[in-house]
């Protein structure tokens, strides 16, 4: 598979997580082209930490890994969703997904 056309716009494209079973939403990533073919090689999620510049595989370190179910881009090829059997907590507070934060 060619993963150029969805690093056209940028070297990282951005990844919703969400959950497959409640189709809760999880977390927000971003993936450049290597962390893309890792992900669909291995089927479990690898992102690109924007602060630490290298790859990382969610829960590799935590156990609270994310089986990849289906990876899905948006109409622009510039998003990605996709969804995962997650176990444990997906976010590293150990809430189950990052957004618990209400503003409104």
């Amino acid at each position: 598979m060619n993963l150029d056309k969805y690093f056209v716009k940028s070297e990282l494209i951005p990844a919703i997580i969400q959950e497959e079973s409640t189709g809760e939403i999880l977390m927000l990533a971003y993936m450049n082209k290597e962390s893309m073919a890792k992900t669909l090689e291995t089927g479990y999620t690898w992102f690109w930490s924007r602060s630490r510049q290298e790859l990382w595989n969610k829960g590799a370190t935590s156990g609270h890994l994310q089986k990849v179910v289906s990876i899905h881009g948006d109409c622009d090829d510039d998003t990605l969703l996709i969804k995962v059997i997650q176990t444990g907590p997906a976010c590293h507070t150990g809430s189950k997904s990052c957004f618990f934060n209400k503003i409104k």
